[in-house]
């Protein structure tokens, strides 16, 4: 069992928001509670990149959320100017190809590279009609097993794979686990869930955690209970 101070570096509050004003807002409410935060397309095309600056330049960790695919080159000029934004944290799916490009620009930096394996989203239907041959759990095996190769920083997946995958990457990388909603709450959109606790139990050294904290009438409080929920693991 952890103190919340050992586990609030962990938590990682998902700015899922609509506009930089409501996102400077939640952040306010949840200062001294939430140190880290996540930062997606949502937010990012709303001026969230330059709002990620000023979180990044004041101390905040920032875990910039774009998942990065293009050509080896454009990966690599991307995450150079990253990079110098002095982001904790940045996705890419894993492919081996991108990720040896990112590793290799983010080199010499402290920036943690993630491989984005399977969202969390989806389930075998809709591996299968993507066109995948892989049922999801394969998939983020193999793809874990590439970015141990890639020498990335770590893993996203659901926090149901956390224990396999920590398996194969051994304790050094970050296992990064979104879908996690406390017992009891909506599952919205996500289709592979894990509670903050059984989430940490499995393997996961960071939980990402948006509408059960931004949607909440009481922000700070809701965190609280997660921390207090990850403590317990």
């Amino acid at each position: 069992m952890s103190s919340i101070d050992t586990v609030r570096d962990q938590l990682i509050v998902g700015l899922d928001l609509p506009t930089v004003k409501e996102a400077e807002r939640a952040v306010r409410e949840l200062e001294g509670t939430a140190s880290f935060y996540k930062i997606g397309y949502q937010l990012a095309f709303a001026g969230g990149l330059d709002f990620a600056r000023e979180l990044a330049s004041g101390g905040t960790k920032v875990f910039l959320d774009m998942k990065l695919l293009d050509i080896d080159n454009t990966v690599a000029k991307g995450v150079e100017n990253i990079v110098k934004m002095g982001m904790t944290m940045l996705t890419l799916h894993a492919y081996p190809k991108s990720m040896k490009a990112a590793v290799e620009a983010a080199k010499g930096s402290d920036l943690c590279l993630l491989a984005v394996t399977v969202l969390t989203s989806m389930d075998e239907k809709d591996m299968i009609d993507a066109g995948y041959e892989y049922d999801p759990h394969t998939l983020v095996l193999r793809r874990a097993e590439q970015a141990l190769q890639a020498k990335m920083g770590g893993i996203v997946c659901s926090a149901s794979e956390a224990s396999a995958v920590r398996r194969i990457v051994g304790p050094g990388m970050a296992v990064v686990t979104p879908g996690i909603r406390p017992a009891g709450s909506d599952h919205g959109d996500q289709k592979r869930v894990v509670t903050p606790a059984d989430a940490m139990r499995n393997g996961s050294s960071h939980l990402v955690v948006a509408r059960p904290i931004v949607g909440a009438v009481d922000r700070k409080a809701a965190a609280q209970a997660i921390l207090e929920e990850m403590a317990k693991a």
